[in-house]
């Protein structure tokens, strides 16, 4: 408004007037976002989920980088390029490359012996010329139950017999069962673990499943079977490999949600929490991925969790402040996150100059060259991330503060986590054994989040921790390239017998990376094949 109107006014009205504007003022702010909030919501229901660059960033920006690749790219002590003689597209995979691993099973069609004639003279004296193969086929067998009845030989000693006229009788030993006084067998239970674990079939669907194979089986018997398993034979491997994941240099850590209907001092709709912790991109230990059941989100489980840990070492998470309570850490931050909240930021096909489309491609800059180090020994990626990673830092940094967002919106939120996180965010230039994201975990939750949209809750707290124990061995088994089912089977034939011995024996060598269990669970093995019902 024209100042000279306003010094014509009363003091009243000129109050009244700066009033307004402020209200105007605060509803505009409002409507920006909840417009912001609405673009994000469409985006979130209809937009891709995808975080890769070609499904964010306009085709505009990936012709743009075109020009400036040569500038990017740039390296110094890159090697002198091998002259190739000739390039030949990949050919595509061939029936046999596809099925290299699976058995072979011989189907020979032969002439009827009484149709042995030929067709042009009609004599039957003919002679067999060979076989030729007309074609393959891909079969399946379905999953088949039944009992296994195991006796034991017992014999008798002839000459304490005669000597004493009672035989000393000696009896075989019999491994120790997978669940005592049941029809519970290492295949049966395995292949339940499996179904629920692996391929998310909760356990009212493998109710009706296992009727099929002709057996009525309660749902809560498969629960207690699941329960009694994984506290008496699962978790003291857990345990086990606890012990090992803790000498980790690096341990990466995140939680989600998951609901308990029968939890001591809570209702059923409120959420506890499921904690995952694996090891680093490092070449010792091998991969571990342990799931631990939490009532809370409070950091007190990480701290609790991470207590044993005798050497400093890089804790990798998200900006959760939760995780500040494990003192004895060093702190480093995840870069997909603070990428995602300011891809979260950006409207759909946002210019070049949008404040969130410039915090967002700082941060691809530093993925881009992820990419570039992924096979460096630790040392050199360091070398390379001092040199090409920190400029991008210190860049991206410098334009945070030059950035003036609107409160409230979800780029003053995302510049508000990269502020705060800035400490953290530059753990990754301390050692090349640090990873710039969290992602390896998340993809570990993912498995254990597609399980919860179909069984939706655990009953009770026995079960979220059965469930959590399940999930780590699955999941750290599956991380070293193992066949789930094989593995559980093969623990559920020996951890029985082995640990009824000795509740505390070494149980190294049940580790999923062991040579012979590479050997005999890997996945090009097959199939999980049949199970049975131990009688």
């Amino acid at each position: 408004m024209n100042n000279t109107v306003i010094e014509g006014l009363p003091a009243p009205a000129v109050e009244y007037i700066s009033v307004l504007e402020n209200k105007v003022d605060q509803m505009q702010n409002q409507i920006d976002q909840l417009t912001e909030l609405l673009i994000k919501m469409n985006k979130d229901k209809f937009g891709s989920s995808s975080e890769k660059a070609r499904y964010i960033l306009s085709d505009e920006f990936l012709q743009e980088t075109l020009f400036n690749e040569a500038e990017f790219c740039a390296d110094e002590d890159a090697p002198e390029p091998v002259i190739i003689e000739k390039h030949t597209r990949k050919p595509k995979r061939t029936k046999e490359e596809l099925a290299k691993d699976l058995p072979v099973k011989e189907t020979i069609i032969d002439i009827p012996e009484d149709e042995r004639t030929c067709d042009i003279c009609e004599s039957d004296d003919l002679y067999r010329i060979g076989k030729e193969l007309v074609r393959r086929e891909l079969c399946m067998i379905p999953a088949q139950a039944y009992l296994e009845e195991i006796y034991r030989v017992s014999y008798g000693c002839n000459p304490c017999a005669n000597e004493t006229e009672h035989s000393n009788i000696i009896k075989a030993e019999v491994p120790a069962p997978v669940v005592k006084r049941g029809l519970a067998s290492p295949s049966s239970v395995a292949h339940v673990m499996y179904q629920k674990y692996v391929n998310a079939m909760p356990l009212y669907r493998q109710e009706q499943d296992w009727k099929t194979f002709g057996v009525k089986i309660p749902r809560a018997t498969l629960a207690n079977w699941i329960i009694y398993t994984s506290k008496y034979w699962l978790e003291p491997l857990w345990k086990a490999l606890k012990a090992l994941l803790l000498e980790s240099a690096v341990i990466l850590a995140d939680e989600t949600v998951v609901q308990v209907l029968k939890e001591p001092g809570k209702t059923p709709q409120s959420d506890s929490r499921m904690w995952v912790y694996c090891t680093g991109n490092v070449e010792s230990p091998p991969p571990i991925v342990l799931f631990e059941y939490q009532p809370t989100r409070s950091g007190t489980h990480p701290k609790a969790f991470l207590k044993d840990v005798e050497d400093p070492f890089y804790l990798l998470t998200d900006g959760y402040k939760g995780y500040n309570a494990v003192a004895k850490a060093v702190h480093a931050g995840c870069w997909s996150h603070c990428r995602r909240k300011f891809e979260e930021a950006m409207p759909k096909n946002a210019p070049k100059d949008n404040k969130a489309r410039i915090g967002f491609e700082y941060c691809q800059k530093l993925f881009m060259l992820e990419r570039k180090f992924v096979d460096m020994k630790p040392g050199e990626r360091l070398e390379k991330r001092i040199k090409q990673s920190k400029p991008i830092y210190d860049k991206f940094y410098e334009w945070l503060g030059t950035v003036n967002p609107l409160g409230g919106s979800s780029l003053a939120k995302a510049v508000t986590y990269a502020i705060n996180q800035k400490e953290p965010l530059s753990a990754f230039l301390l050692d090349g054994c640090i990873e710039i994201s969290t992602n390896r975990v998340e993809n570990n939750i993912r498995p254990f989040t597609t399980g919860r949209k179909n069984w939706l809750f655990a009953d009770t707290v026995k079960g979220a921790m059965a469930s959590a124990v399940a999930y780590s061995i699955i999941s750290t088994a599956t991380a070293n390239g193992l066949n789930p089912f094989q593995y559980l089977q093969h623990l559920f034939t020996y951890l029985p017998t082995v640990l009824t011995k000795d509740p505390d024996a070494d149980l190294s060598m049940y580790f999923p990376w062991v040579d012979d269990l590479q050997e005999k669970c890997k996945y090009a093995h097959g199939a999980q094949g049949q199970f049975s019902l131990l009688g």
